[in-house]
């Protein structure tokens, strides 16, 4: 079971009133839990900071560790795809991206995340690659054009979410690979969050 909801700018408010709900919905107390995960991004710096000062928080109290998951990585494991280039909209006309494929192990990273302009993709082998998240609207679909033939489907309306993380973290936690909750820290990116007047 899991509860979503897309929050704009509401993160704070919203949280951990979910959090409160769902425990209550399930009759999970925290102690029950094996460990915490939170989307650790690239996304939002807002948003990732509250995600992770919560996990942190959470599992500070419970004394659980924690597992960061990629926001990227999440949109592959939606995808249903075994080849996903996952970009989701960085704003200021750039995207988030990342390269995944998945085999035996779990997925395998192709390209780091990282932070693009739409039209200058990195270097993409071989096609069949499924592409997925926001990333693939900013500015017409440029990152859809800069990949050209090698992509098989585009799933713009794709989004991150809290399952497809839980999935992730739970091998994570398996193998003793959990960090305690003060190691947690967001995955930013980016180091600038506005454009300046001039470049307007």
């Amino acid at each position: 079971m899991s509860d979503e909801v897309r929050a704009g700018q509401k993160h704070s408010d919203l949280l951990l009133p979910m959090v409160d709900r769902l425990l209550n919905e399930t009759g999970i107390r925290l102690d029950d839990l094996d460990g915490i995960a939170f989307g650790a991004g690239p996304g939002s710096f807002t948003g990732l900071r509250i995600a992770c000062a919560v996990a942190q928080g959470l599992a500070f109290g419970a004394g659980k560790s924690v597992v960061p998951v990629s926001t990227l990585l999440a949109l592959a494991e939606a995808s249903g795809a075994e080849r996903v280039v996952a970009a989701l909209d960085a704003r200021m006309s750039e995207v988030y991206l990342a390269a995944y494929v998945r085999d035996d192990d779990g997925w395998r990273t192709v390209i780091q995340p990282c932070l693009q302009s739409p039209a200058a993709l990195p270097e993409l082998p071989g096609d069949g690659w499924a592409a997925v998240g926001s990333g693939f609207a900013v500015r017409d679909g440029a990152l859809v054009a800069a990949c050209g033939d090698k992509l098989a489907r585009v799933d713009v309306l794709r989004y991150p979410q809290a399952a497809d993380m839980a999935r992730l973290a739970v091998p994570v936690f398996a193998s003793g690979l959990a960090v305690a909750p003060e190691e947690a820290a967001p995955l930013y990116v980016r180091d600038k969050v506005a454009l300046k007047v001039s470049e307007r």
